[in-house]
């Protein structure tokens, strides 16, 4: 039972000492110190007599009801400042500012804090204020409005300075003092600043219009850069659609130029082939119908020619007897006779001289017979009556002979006339080939015939009546002839076209 009362009283005891140490034990916190009074304590660096104790950082005992304790807080205090204050040149300046502050972290620093500040640690900004504030003023009185702008260090290092000796005595320490602005009410500042501000300006406009001239020019050679690369991109992409258009065309043209073409060779080749028996044919005529033709007509002519030289020969000893026989008639007529014999003979020699020199055998028997025309008519007359006389006897005697004479004479007019029915032809086509022509030459010439009979059908029926006639004329037969026309018929035209009239 005993035991149990002295462990009860001893638990007791260690609650109590737990309880009491409870109530003195204080601890100080990083940011505040412990201001202990109500003893006589010495602290190092303090004066005597100082009456409380200062524990920073760690705990102590407190005797409860013989020591008191109270806290002074370090933590970090700020205070703005507005201050109007007046320049060295009289300008109203109004400084903003801000000064952070805190009590010194030294026993003399937080001593000379609790000493002022512990029951109005509140106040504390607002006595920094007024001490900041008087100083500033005292500071700024000093100083022209350019120190305060070029030079805002120089303001609050003096300003420090000129606060550290009362900080210091109020147990307080300046982390940062700043000078935020300066308010110049009458615009000084303002217009200090206006020539540099239009230096400034003046700099700016002239280093934009630069600036505009030379993005002006880099944009125009952009722009002509751009409009020459267009240009070229254009013309390629013409020259490119160009090409295109003519590739198109000419694949779309293909088709129709091979047709065109393959039908242009077959056209060639058939004209070709035309041509070949063009040709062809034309040598076949050449010599199944020309060559025998020719062969024909020159064997024709040559015998004509003979015939024609005989009967020329004939006519012209015929006409020989005829003329002397005029000759002798003409001895009774005038020299005018003579010369118009003369004329005649010069018309003959002019006319066998035509064929050398036309023109001027032509002028000569013209002017020949001009001149002796009116003299010859007479002694022309009688050689005609002579002549017509000779050729009545000569037609009495033998008529076959005087037909044959004439047409001998007119036989190159008859046989042209013949061949001027092919004159206009262009084409002939033979069916027959060389007896087709043949034959054709064979009517040619029969005309020829028809008109000797004719002629001797006329001569014929006109015989009886010679003798008669010139009875009752009681002349001869031989003075009283009359010359009878041999008319020869022109072959009627054939209708057979011909290719050479040769």
């Amino acid at each position: 039972m005993a035991i149990g009362v002295v462990a009860g009283l001893v638990a007791a005891a260690i609650i109590m000492v737990i309880v009491l140490f409870k109530l003195m034990w204080r601890v100080a916190e990083p940011n505040e110190a412990l201001v202990i009074s109500g003893s006589k304590h010495k602290t190092e660096g303090l004066g005597e007599g100082m009456g409380f104790r200062i524990v920073t950082g760690r705990g102590t005992l407190v005797i409860p009801g013989v020591q008191a304790v109270r806290k002074m807080s370090l933590d970090l205090n700020e205070t703005q400042l507005l201050v109007d204050c007046v320049t060295h040149q009289g300008i109203p300046l109004r400084v903003k500012g801000v000064v952070i502050f805190k009590v010194g972290d030294d026993f003399v620093s937080i001593a000379n804090a609790a000493r002022r500040f512990l029951d109005q640690q509140k106040m504390m900004s607002e006595r920094v204020h007024i001490v900041f504030a008087g100083h500033l003023r005292s500071i700024v009185g000093g100083l022209t409005v350019e120190d305060m702008i070029r030079d805002r260090e120089k303001l609050t290092g003096q300003t420090r300075m000129a606060c550290g000796t009362e900080m210091e005595k109020l147990g307080l320490i300046v982390d940062s003092l700043q000078i935020h602005e300066i308010e110049d009410p009458t615009g000084y500042i303002k217009n200090l600043a206006m020539p540099h501000a239009a230096a400034v300006q003046r700099d700016a406009r002239i280093a934009q219009a630069e600036a505009n001239l030379r993005a002006t020019e880099a944009e125009q050679a952009a722009f002509a850069r751009m409009s020459e690369a267009t240009r070229d991109s254009e013309i390629l992409q013409a020259g490119y659609q160009a090409e295109r258009d003519k590739a198109a065309a000419t694949a779309k043209q293909a088709g129709p130029l091979s047709d065109a073409a393959a039908r242009q060779e077959v056209v060639v080749q058939e004209t070709r082939v035309a041509e070949l028996e063009a040709h062809r044919r034309e040598q076949q005529l050449q010599a199944d119908v020309r060559k025998p033709a020719d062969a024909a007509a020159y064997e024709t002519r040559t015998r004509a020619e003979a015939d024609r030289d005989a009967r020329i020969s004939a006519a012209q000893a015929k006409a020989k007897e005829t003329e002397l026989a005029a000759a002798a008639e003409a001895t009774r007529v005038t020299t005018a006779a003579a010369a118009d014999a003369q004329a005649t003979e010069a018309r003959g020699l002019a006319a066998a001289k035509a064929t050398r020199a036309t023109g001027e055998a032509e002028a000569a028997a013209t002017r020949a017979r001009g001149l002796a025309e009116a003299e010859s008519a007479k002694a022309k007359g009688l050689a005609e009556a002579a002549a017509i006389e000779a050729r009545a006897a000569a037609l009495a005697q033998n008529q076959e002979a005087v037909v044959a004479q004439q047409l001998a004479e007119n036989w190159p007019a008859i046989v042209e006339a013949g061949a001027a029915a092919f004159g206009n032809v262009e084409h002939m086509v033979l069916l027959n080939g060389a007896e087709g022509m043949g034959d054709m030459f064979a009517k040619a010439l029969t005309m020829g015939g028809t008109g000797l009979g004719l002629a001797r059908q006329l001569l014929a029926s006109m015989s009886p009546q010679a003798p008669g006639t010139a009875a009752a004329h009681g002349g001869s037969p031989a003075a009283e002839a009359v010359a009878v026309p041999v008319t020869v018929p022109a072959p009627a035209p054939l209708a057979v076209p011909i290719d050479d009239p040769a």
